[in-house]
């Protein structure tokens, strides 16, 4: 299916749109977890404050002809899909930022304005070009595992569709447990591998690894230690002693902080499904009200949360999970009962309805 120079321009003007509201108000943040049965999740939550991002998610059949936009309003990068996938693409169908392929490989964009770097657009090499909004639809449609992105990702030049807008950088997770994350900065494709299992945004990610460091006082429960346990009349508060000097603002920063240190202190539950469930209270943490994400006296209208949707996958039992500021109920699109040789290409919304149900209790 080719699309047209229409189209295509107006996907561009989207796209800038779309990251010039996320270089100023994005605020993503990504976290992992091993269940007891071997599954391997990944969650996140994707932040706007500035507009409504007409949130969808597309089925995409095996054997999809993907056509890459460029900054000039032309085609770049043409590739027919070897893998089917799910995933959640926000103002534009193509533009995928979170999904699921049928061989359980999992990819994410998260926003990193001011720190990465793109090569130039060069129209020699079009046929190269893939934009960053749409690099991990090219993930999931080809490859099966991080190594085979690790060894193919340089067969493309990643560009930006509009000259002022950010940049971002790539997360990556399989059933085996192996994620990463992919910047490119300088021009320079880095790939690191992610053991901690946690992503936000800027500074780059081998910084805020080493942030950690500046929190190695945290603790499990209660702080031990205490240097005045010897005066009676000083004693704790409550419970939570373990977590003073954590930040609590939504700086990336400081949510990576957090991110890691619940990400540890969470037990290890038995199964996927339990697993996801306990993904997404952590990731309750990270919900952002409209309030903190705005400019002063520019409030928008059309969305009730920053934290536009928030998903979970189960790479190993092929489930793809979500839920949004609109509606907070689970839902679940299993991929192991698609046929992607035999699917059509599917966009839905991700709410058919956007209003939170509320159960009424009849009392007698």
């Amino acid at each position: 299916m080719k699309l047209s120079a229409f189209i295509i321009r107006a996907a561009a003007v989207a796209a800038a749109a779309l990251a010039g509201t996320f270089s100023e108000m994005s605020a993503c943040t990504g976290i992992s977890f091993k269940a007891g049965d071997g599954s391997y999740v990944l969650a996140r939550t994707a932040e706007w404050g500035g507009s409504d991002l007409q949130s969808r998610y597309v089925i995409v059949p095996r054997g999809f002809r993907h056509t890459a936009l460029t900054s000039t309003g032309g085609t770049g990068l043409i590739f027919t899909g070897k893998y089917g996938y799910v995933g959640v693409a926000a103002e534009q169908d193509q533009f995928v930022l979170e999904g699921l392929n049928e061989k359980g490989l999992s990819a994410g964009l998260f926003f990193f304005p001011a720190y990465g770097q793109y090569p130039d657009y060069d129209s020699a090499q079009v046929d190269r070009t893939v934009p960053d909004m749409q690099v991990v639809s090219w993930i999931l449609a080809n490859f099966t595992s991080v190594q085979e992105v690790i060894d193919h990702f340089d067969e493309i030049i990643v560009t930006k569709l509009y000259p002022q807008a950010g940049t971002s950088h790539w997360r990556v997770g399989e059933p085996s447990g192996r994620q990463i994350v992919i910047e490119i900065v300088d021009g320079k494709t880095n790939f690191y591998e992610n053991e901690i299992g946690v992503l936000t945004n800027a500074p780059g990610f081998p910084w805020q690894v080493t942030n950690l460091n500046n929190y190695v006082n945290l603790a499990f429960g209660e702080a031990d230690g205490n240097a005045f346990s010897a005066w009676p009349q000083v004693r704790r508060f409550g419970a939570g002693t373990g977590m003073i000097g954590m930040p609590g603002d939504v700086t990336p920063p400081s949510r990576f902080v957090r991110a890691a240190y619940y990400q540890a202190t969470a037990p290890q539950y038995p199964t996927a499904e339990e697993t996801v469930m306990s993904c997404f209270l952590i990731l309750n943490n990270f919900d952002i009200p409209i309030g903190v994400e705005r400019q002063k006296d520019h409030a928008p209208v059309d969305i009730p949360g920053a934290t536009q949707f928030t998903t979970a996958t189960d790479t190993k039992g092929l489930k793809f999970y979500w839920r949004t500021c609109w509606n907070s109920t689970i839902r679940c699109i299993d991929l192991t009962s698609i046929d992607f040789a035999k699917v059509r290409y599917t966009v839905a919304p991700l709410d058919k309805v956007r209003q939170q149900p509320v159960e009424m209790i009849t009392v007698r």
